[in-house]
């Protein structure tokens, strides 16, 4: 269990400070940059989200800071998948052999975190997860400085750092922008949006969900407004059903990669 508890005052810190955060002068350009690339790549990352319940957004965005958005990389570290991990976490994947892909050591990687079991994606509960996957080593230890693995390149974050695992530095400068700063400019170019209960989803998804909310799971029934989903969804990457009009498993599955919902009365909903 974390030594750190998302407790209320936690949450309105979370709160305060991502609404209070500003990317440093200079690098509004350079956030603008990867928030695209990472947007630019949600189907990669959706598909890892089918399979771990982490939103895809906030894969891209622990893709960014642990490899560059590198495929070639284990999200856990950044270590090759030609083989397992040799920094913290060693060893991982645990099963399977090299190399790996990398939704297979991303699924791990989610996983091995506690990151999949988490249910609580409103900005607080994101946040706290997020920090929790880097660890809470300035928190518990060097309080005076915020984790700049959460605003780094925002004016939240000067200077000091572990240099290295375990190594404090005061006149260090991570110089990679925050996973925070990340997800606040992601939400400011339209690339995501929190909703009224504080669930992201991206606004292409939104607008799916929107029009097509009331189609029921059904697989067993043919219905030309099924259809009319099908071929909506068949308009992003990597998807490609049969236009047959039956509400099944498949259908209702590509709606959850591109809304984060399936449709009502799936048995998976529950």
């Amino acid at each position: 269990m974390s030594r750190v508890r998302l407790t209320q005052p936690l949450r309105d810190e979370y709160t305060e400070l991502f609404q209070s955060c500003q990317v440093r002068a200079g690098s509004l350009e350079y956030a603008t940059r990867w928030a695209r690339r990472i947007a630019a790549r949600e189907p990669a990352y959706a598909a890892i989200a089918v399979r771990s319940n982490v939103p895809w957004y906030l894969v891209g965005i622990i893709h960014y800071r642990e490899s560059g958005l590198d495929f070639s990389r284990h999200l856990h570290n950044g270590d090759p998948l030609t083989g397992r991990t040799r920094r913290v976490p060693a060893g991982r994947p645990a099963n399977g052999e090299p190399p790996f892909s990398f939704q297979e050591s991303a699924v791990d990687a989610l996983h091995y975190s506690s990151m999949s079991r988490w249910r609580d994606w409103s900005l607080p509960g994101t946040l706290y997860r997020l920090e929790a996957y880097n660890g809470f080593g300035y928190r518990l230890y060097r309080p005076e400085v915020l984790s700049p693995y959460l605003w780094g390149r925002s004016y939240h974050y000067i200077r000091g750092g572990y240099a290295r695992d375990g190594q404090w530095s005061d006149t260090y400068v991570n110089r990679q922008l925050g996973v925070a700063v990340l997800l606040r400019r992601m939400t400011e170019l339209g690339l995501i949006a929190f909703d009224a209960v504080g669930s992201p989803t991206s606004p292409a998804g939104a607008s799916v969900w929107a029009r097509f909310d009331g189609v029921r799971y059904g697989p067993g029934r043919v219905s030309e407004r099924v259809r009319e989903l099908q071929q909506t969804l068949n308009l992003f990457p990597e998807i490609q059903l049969l236009e047959d009009g039956r509400a099944g498993p498949l259908t209702s599955g590509a709606l959850r990669r591109v809304t984060g919902r399936y449709l009502a009365g799936d048995p998976r909903e529950a």
